[in-house]
């Protein structure tokens, strides 16, 4: 079974910065689109950024400037840079991921989420 493994969450001043990382907990065959989504009390999760396997990135408007997504496909590895906080940037960062974990087979995977707290 294949697990989504994240870090670097944690608590910083507004302005400060973060990095996230994710990753697959065992090789797979082929890691395709991946991304990160928070989830805030009282709002539904919504997408912060995605990227996709030859790199193309996508991003929501409120993190745009701010945040950078980027990935490591020899190792399957996707950061988030976060640059500027807010403290509307606090939530629960959940990491995503479409894997292929063998040939022929292409599944959606949620991490379990990592807290980041911006205090102003």
């Amino acid at each position: 079974q294949v697990q989504l493994v994240e870090s670097g969450g944690g608590s910083v001043q507004a302005g400060g910065s973060l990095r996230l990382s994710c990753a697959p907990s065992r090789s797979v065959f082929r890691a395709n689109n991946m991304g990160w989504y928070r989830q805030t009390p009282g709002k539904q999760r919504e997408l912060v950024a995605l990227i996709s396997r030859d790199g193309a990135t996508n991003y929501s408007t409120p993190v745009k400037g701010r945040f950078s997504i980027s990935r490591q496909n020899d190792i399957n590895t996707i950061y988030l840079q976060m640059d500027a906080l807010k403290a509307e940037d606090t939530g629960v960062y959940k990491c995503y991921a479409n894997l292929s974990p063998h040939f022929g087979a292409q599944y959606e995977y949620w991490g379990q989420g990592t807290q980041v707290t911006v205090s102003s």
